[in-house]
């Protein structure tokens, strides 16, 4: 089958600024398909450290807004403690997951993975994790636009729902190209 589809300078105009707009993007799908994804451009200036009472004061605030039920947010065990202290492990003097980036993909990993509440895990996780990159000031770029969008918080919540825990370094590097100094 032979493809007879000529180009116009306008379809060339409208590939071009496709390819550049969603350049990143791209690059970032294909250094995953290699397996060479990196982290990189992340911010090492912690300005906030989440703690586990004002965490659950904010997911109280949150079970309002999604009704009252009394099983959202209700604690199963104490895994949710071990979720935000893991963000905080060091070795050796230094933190495991250096930057705000890392340690808000991981908080947003930990959170959706342990399953330590008995409804409303995802949200609890996604919203953890904008607040906590709101509270260190990384949320927003410098022109005030989100630096992860509704659609690919969604997105990246639920793969990490689905994912193996084998996984566990890709999604992080996945979720931290989607919120580094770059997007």
């Amino acid at each position: 089958m032979t493809n007879n589809f000529k180009a116009s300078p306008a379809d060339d105009a409208t590939l071009l600024k496709v390819v550049t707009d969603y350049a990143y993007a791209l690059d970032v799908l294909d250094q995953y398909d290699h397996q060479v994804l990196a982290i990189s451009d992340t911010t090492e200036e912690e300005l906030y450290k989440i703690s586990y009472e004002e965490a659950m004061w904010a997911i109280n605030g949150l079970r309002e807004k999604f009704g009252g039920s009394s099983l959202f947010g209700n604690e199963k065990d104490d895994s949710f403690q071990g979720s935000l202290a893991a963000i905080y492990q060091t070795f050796d003097g230094q933190y495991v997951y250096p930057s705000i980036e890392e340690k808000a993909a991981n908080l947003l990993y930990f959170v959706v993975k342990n399953h330590s509440f008995s409804d409303g895990n995802k949200r609890i996780a996604a919203f953890l994790l904008v607040w906590f990159m709101e509270k260190n000031r990384i949320l927003y770029c410098a022109d005030g636009s989100k630096r992860i969008a509704d659609n690919a918080l969604v997105a990246i919540t639920l793969m990490i729902a689905e994912s193996k825990p084998v996984e566990k370094e890709m999604m992080i590097k996945v979720m931290v190209s989607l919120i580094n100094g770059k997007n």
